[in-house]
Formats: C-alpha cells, sequence, structure tokens
C-alpha cells in the first residue's frame, strides 16, 4: 500500500521508472494489431452511415403506444424491405429511417403507420433528404477534419518543433482509425454527432500530447550540450513524470461518458446519445494510450536519428551513464556519492 501511494512522486523523481520509449516495438505491434482489425472491420462491414450522409427518408410516430416491432410490421406491410432502421427515441417515439421512398412509398408507409399505431397522418413527422445534401454535408465533415489537422500540426511546429508535430498527428491518425473501427465493428449509426464525437476526441489526444511534449521539451533542453543522458532517457523520463496526470485526467472525463454510454444509451435506451458517446468513450481511451506509448516513442526515434543525438548517445553509452532522475539521492550518487572527510585533530 506504501508503494503505490507513493508511486506517482517515484515516478516524478526517476526513482522508479517504466521504460515506454524503449519498449516502443511492443506498442507498435499492439497498435499494428489494432489498425489491421479496424481496416479489416471496414473493408468487411464498412460504416453504417446515418440519414444525414447518404440521404433517405425519416418517419417519427409520437404515441404511447411506441414500439419497435410495431414499426417493422408496419414496414413488411408497406413492402419497403430495403435496409431500414428503427429506433425507440424515449418511452414515446419511435423513428423509422429508410432508403430514399417514392412519393407513393411515403404515402403507403405513413397510411400504415397511422392504423398501426392508432394515430393521425398530420401527426407523423416526416422528412425527406435528398443525396445531394447527404454529399454535401459528408464534403464539409472531411473539409472540418482535415482542415483541424493541418491547423493543428502549423500550431505544433510553431509552438514546439516540426518533429513534435509530425509525431503527434500520426498519434491522432491512429486515434482516429482505431476508433472507426470500433464504431464499424459494433455497427452503429454514423450521424452528426458522430462527427462532433470524432473532432472532440481529436482535440483531447492532442491536449494530452502536449502536455507530455512540453515536459518532453524541459528534460531535453540543452541536452546535447550537458551530455548527462540520451534523449530517450529523458524522453522516458517525462512520459513517467506525467503519466499520473494523463491518467487521472482520463479517469475523470471517462467517469461522465461511461454514464451517458452505459447508463443513458444503454440502461434508459436514449438512442441518441449512443452516436456522440461511444465516439469520446473510446476516443478517450485511445488518446490517452497513443500519447503515452505512440507519440512520444516515435518522437524520440525521430530525435535519435539526428547526427548530434547520435554522438550524445556514443558519449552516454562510453561512460555506461544511467537514466536521468530527479531524485536528490540519485544525482548525490552520480556526482560520487558523499564523500568522508579525514578528520581534524582539535587543540584544546
Amino acid at each position: 500500500m506504501y508503494k503505490l501511494s507513493g508511486l506517482g512522486g517515484r515516478l516524478y523523481r526517476g526513482e522508479t521508472s517504466i521504460d515506454f520509449v524503449g519498449k516502443r516495438k511492443i506498442w507498435y505491434s499492439f497498435s499494428g494489431l489494432l489498425i489491421l482489425a479496424s481496416a479489416f472491420t471496414l473493408f468487411t462491414q464498412g460504416l453504417h452511415l446515418g440519414i444525414e450522409f447518404k440521404g433517405g427518408s425519416s418517419f417519427t410516430v409520437t404515441t404511447k403506444n411506441a414500439s419497435i416491432e410495431t414499426a417493422k410490421q408496419s414496414l413488411l406491410e408497406s413492402q419497403i424491405t430495403s435496409q431500414n432502421i428503427v429506433q425507440k427515441v424515449g418511452n414515446d417515439k419511435v423513428r423509422i429511417q429508410t432508403d430514399t421512398l417514392t412519393s407513393l412509398q411515403q404515402k403507403s408507409l405513413e397510411s400504415v403507420l397511422a392504423k398501426n399505431f392508432n394515430v393521425s397522418i398530420e401527426s407523423i413527422d416526416s422528412q425527406i433528404i435528398g443525396p445531394s445534401w447527404g454529399e454535401e454535408i459528408t464534403r464539409k465533415a472531411l473539409y472540418g477534419l482535415f482542415g483541424f489537422l493541418l491547423v493543428v500540426m502549423l500550431y505544433l511546429a510553431m509552438t514546439f518543433e516540426a518533429k513534435m508535430a509530425i509525431s503527434a498527428i500520426i498519434a491522432v491518425i491512429h486515434d482516429v482509425v482505431i476508433t472507426v473501427g470500433i464504431y464499424a465493428l459494433v455497427g452503429f449509426e454514423v450521424t452528426p454527432a458522430t462527427i462532433i464525437g470524432f473532432l472532440t476526441i481529436l482535440g483531447y489526444s492532442l491536449y494530452d500530447t502536449v502536455v507530455v511534449f512540453d515536459k518532453v521539451r524541459e528534460n531535453t533542453k540543452s541536452i546535447a550540450a550537458s551530455g548527462k543522458t540520451t534523449y530517450s532517457r529523458a524522453a522516458n523520463l517525462a512520459v513517467n513524470q506525467t503519466i499520473v496526470r494523463s491518467f487521472n485526467t482520463s479517469l475523470v472525463a471517462l467517469l461522465p461518458v461511461g454514464s451517458i454510454l452505459f447508463v443513458g444509451a444503454g440502461l434508459l435506451g436514449a438512442g441518441t446519445l449512443k452516436d456522440l458517446s461511444l465516439a469520446l468513450f473510446i476516443g478517450l481511451i485511445t488518446g490517452t494510450y497513443s500519447s503515452i506509448c505512440i507519440a512520444t516513442p516515435i518522437l524520440a526515434a525521430l530525435r535519435e536519428r539526428e547526427p548530434a543525438m547520435q554522438a550524445l548517445a556514443k558519449r552516454v553509452g562510453n561512460r555506461g551513464d544511467k537514466p536521468i532522475t530527479n531524485s536528490p539521492a540519485a544525482a548525490s550518487q552520480s556526482n560520487g556519492g558523499p564523500r568522508n572527510q579525514p578528520r581534524r585533530n582539535r587543540r584544546r
């Protein structure tokens, strides 16, 4: 219990260290498997695009006797056998989404829904979304995503350095691919709320990465001149110094998002919340993982290829120096430790 209670302090001082950077091949292999699984899922199942992106017809029936089974039966009676999505919204609404229908099919379905749910046709909320409008929404969503990545890369390059920007963008793409793959695996519908969730997790992932990179910059300032340790060791120390903060921040963010996903969408049946909450839940986890195990190891690998860093690693290797720490005791040992001074004879 004592060891766990003081773990954060020992990690920050360097007395205890987890070799995230040195074990980069393990993280790369694990992430590679996740990315391959995501790509396979996308290829075999694909994303279930919402009506806002692919176009179609939407019918919302408000009644006390809201039932998904009744809605599906109405579709069969209307002979609409295309890919349909039936959702219960709250306790008194049923939403039916179909492909684009002709005016005759639309009137037929409205009549059957009114008869089966015992409501008037005028009370049924019908919306027709054309394919061109869905394509416009998709194009704007892609513009927003690419514009976001471009602005972030320029900001990181100006604030930190170009290689930090490259590492951060690779980590962000890593997060998006895995999140999209899981989204395709569970079969959730991609809606505008999903895009909002993706943009939100991109911002959170970059925030976590920037916190780590700021500590890396602090630890590696004038590292070539001092020659005390290698860039990878200093970067790994930065990860250990910020890991407790990253976990605490992620946990605090995951609690309300998990409540929305599992309680709101799962138990209470609020289907409109699951699109946003799933993207946030998966993105928060992958964002924390990538900032620690992907972004920083990639940055260290890029910097270690520089001639100055290679010369530094050679000097440190020849001396056989130990990893850098912030511990006063370790600093004392690195300087030769406390020396026993000869006792002087005092004259009385």
